[in-house]
């Protein structure tokens, strides 16, 4: 199992680093060191997204009884994915310094003092989903890989199919940082998006209960009442965020729609920071902010 974390280890920073070194050097696209790392940092994402969806499709279709049947593509893919939580957390960063750089910022300066101030402001601005991926490792993995004994492999399937929401929420990253909003594609992957995160991210757990309800013979709003309390704890700490960036994403989603082409275009004197420069967006791509339309995780 070791060789599959080896192996997470070195693909997804592997990946990022030849995405970004091609998107420098083709001669066709010479893109700066900046617009390199956000746009590897979508990609690899995108990538690892594709692939939990894969496995889980593979291992939720092959699972007849959903308590006791196993797979081994979930240890295993759950092995090669931990890396990319931590990589993931630094790909963030990365965005969020070259971002404020963009911008001028005195603290995307390369000085030590200077990073630090970075860093700081990077993990008050997404400390949530830094949260979601520093639990990702230290307390989903362990439990999925130890304490679950084998048993539940459909459950851990259908979760990693969450990921289908992913690629749609890195390319509406990627087009509201080149300002692309007043285009018929963003409109388009705006209402994707939005279909697909609430299918499966909100109602992923509402179908997990349902689907144990159904195997157990139990009504669902009986289920909660049938099951260690700590899965409600964990099913509860897990959809909490998921609630609040799909809020996001409906408040995003609603003035796309209702609001004017216009109002989406890029223009000259734009809100801007009390240094006077636009502030960056968030590293995550989730904005609560009604001046700043930027929908939409991982």
């Amino acid at each position: 199992m070791l060789t599959f974390l080896a192996a997470g280890s070195v693909f997804f920073p592997g990946l990022f680093l030849l995405s970004k070194q091609c998107l420098k050097s083709i001669p066709a696209l010479r893109w700066s060191e900046g617009d390199a790392v956000i746009v590897s940092a979508r990609l690899v994402s995108s990538v690892q997204a594709v692939m939990a969806s894969s496995a889980g499709y593979i291992i939720a279709s092959s699972c007849n009884d959903i308590i006791e049947d196993q797979h081994w593509l979930t240890s295993t893919y759950i092995m090669f994915a931990v890396p990319y939580f931590v990589y993931d957390i630094y790909a963030m960063f990365m965005c969020y310094w070259y971002k404020l750089r963009v911008k001028g910022h005195e603290e995307a300066s390369p000085s030590p003092q200077h990073m630090v101030s970075a860093l700081t402001s990077y993990l008050r601005r997404e400390f949530l989903m830094v949260l979601h991926h520093v639990v990702m490792v230290t307390v989903c993995f362990p439990v999925s890989v130890f304490v679950r004994q084998g048993k539940g492999d459909y459950f851990q399937g259908v979760m990693f199919m969450a990921e289908l929401s992913t690629p749609s929420v890195c390319l509406g990253k990627i087009l509201i940082q080149y300002k692309q909003q007043h285009t018929l594609l963003h409109k388009v992957n705006g209402a994707l998006m939005l279909i697909t995160f609430f299918i499966c991210r909100v109602l992923l757990f509402p179908y997990l209960y349902y689907a144990y309800g159904r195997y157990a013979s139990i009504p669902f709003h009986l289920v909660p009442l049938s099951v260690p309390w700590h899965c409600n704890l964990g099913a509860s700490l897990l959809m909490a965020p998921q609630l609040y960036w799909f809020s996001l994403i409906c408040r995003g989603a609603l003035r796309l729609f209702t609001g004017s082409s216009r109002s989406w275009r890029p223009r000259a004197g734009a809100a801007t920071t009390e240094g006077g420069t636009a502030g960056p967006q968030p590293a995550n791509g989730y904005s609560a902010r009604a001046t700043e339309p930027e929908l939409a995780t991982h």
